[in-house]
């Protein structure tokens, strides 16, 4: 019988910097000649302006630029593959948020071919991972589709980053949070990482990094943004946000607080809410279904209030609480497949129902203290 093998896996190149968007050139001539953009609608005009104008003066390179359509679901990726098609593309390139950048990652996938990210938002580790979340056309959860390889490039653009709204700079510092909270349950029991293997330590190692840099460098980070400078701080929770989160996600793996952000879909007064707004109150969850020291606690909560992230189910658009709809939470919490069953002991979805009560009483205790 074969042993699941451990894993590292991460993208063939992470850049950070500035004014990396109008080099887009430079990185589609190291996979093709005719790049095909999926873009969030925000920033289409200054793609056309910095990176298909560099593309126009180069005779030996083509682009052409699409709006993402919002929501990351099998429709919008298909309707972008016949587009790819149409235009003989043969780079993919998206620009925006985690979703869009799911969606450029299931197209190049379903077209077999590269693919350049340009997180316009440091909101999730989204950009880094052999992973695209797919939803429905309501906005629930779907399905994961795992990949069989990382983008190719992943260019973190600090200009553009720091430039980006602070509620969804602090989304992302929230997703990295989780990371080596859900890395160190799911080593603990052995569990599935994100590519369907075995926790590496290297894994948990860089999960736990991720957990240091945003330990020590959110309130410094925090100031940058909200002056729209750049700054070591802010680079280094950029890199923990993007880089080290999705790296040490994938190679170490999920757990309870990203199988209740995926329940917490089915409510629709949180569809607004934030991914990494989610995943915080997933990660109060899961810490409370493991009884963490209160010294731990503390130190996240910390992190949550100093980066202005939600802490309570109200704070994130709860206007009732209807045990119904939370039971269903806790139902696709736990349901086969997803990763609720990376936890160190087997819970059961009255226990993680319950822990969602206890967490956001804990989190209104909290947030109650100066």
């Amino acid at each position: 019988m074969n042993k699941t093998p451990r894993t590292v896996t991460s993208p063939k190149k992470f850049i950070i910097g500035t004014g990396l968007l109008a080099q887009l050139p430079d990185y589609v001539k190291d996979f093709g000649n005719n790049a095909f953009i999926i873009c969030d609608e925000f920033i289409l005009t200054k793609v056309k302006e910095e990176a298909i104008a560099a593309i126009e003066k180069d005779s030996q390179l083509t682009a052409t630029a699409e709006k993402f359509n919002y929501e990351c679901t099998q429709e919008e990726i298909d309707r972008n593959c016949k587009l790819v098609v149409d235009t003989h593309a043969n780079v993919i390139v998206g620009v925006g948020g985690g979703k869009t950048l799911d969606c450029a990652k299931a197209v190049g996938y379903q077209q077999k071919l590269p693919v350049i990210l340009y997180p316009t938002i440091a909101s999730t580790d989204a950009p880094c991972t052999a992973l695209a979340v797919i939803y429905k056309s309501n906005g629930e959860f779907d399905h994961y589709l795992f990949l069989p390889q990382n983008p190719d490039a992943v260019i973190a653009d600090t200009d553009i980053l720091s430039g980006a709204p602070a509620r969804f700079f602090a989304a992302g510092v929230g997703d990295a949070l989780a990371t080596y909270f859900e890395a160190r349950a799911c080593y603990a029991c052995d569990g599935v990482n994100l590519v369907l293997k075995k926790p590496s330590r290297t894994g948990l190692g860089l999960a736990r990094l991720c957990y240091e840099l945003l330990s020590e460098n959110v309130e410094a980070a925090m100031d940058a943004l909200k002056n729209k400078i750049t700054t070591p701080a802010l680079e280094q929770t950029i890199e923990a946000t993007i880089y080290l989160s999705g790296v040490g996600a994938e190679a170490g793996g999920l757990a309870a607080a990203h199988a209740v952000n995926n329940g917490m879909s089915a409510v629709a007064d949180l569809h607004k809410a934030q991914h990494g707004e989610k995943v915080v109150f997933g990660l109060l969850t899961q810490l409370v279904l493991e009884n963490a020291p209160k010294e731990e606690i503390d130190n996240v909560i910390r992190i949550v209030k100093t980066a202005g992230l939600p802490l309570t189910l109200e704070d994130m658009g709860l206007t009732k609480f209807v045990e119904e709809e939370w039971r269903k939470v806790a139902q696709i919490a736990c349901a086969e497949g997803d990763t609720m069953s990376n936890m160190p002991k087997a819970v059961t979805e009255d226990e993680v129902y319950s822990a969602i009560i206890a967490a956001n009483n804990m989190a209104h205790r909290y947030k109650a203290k100066a």
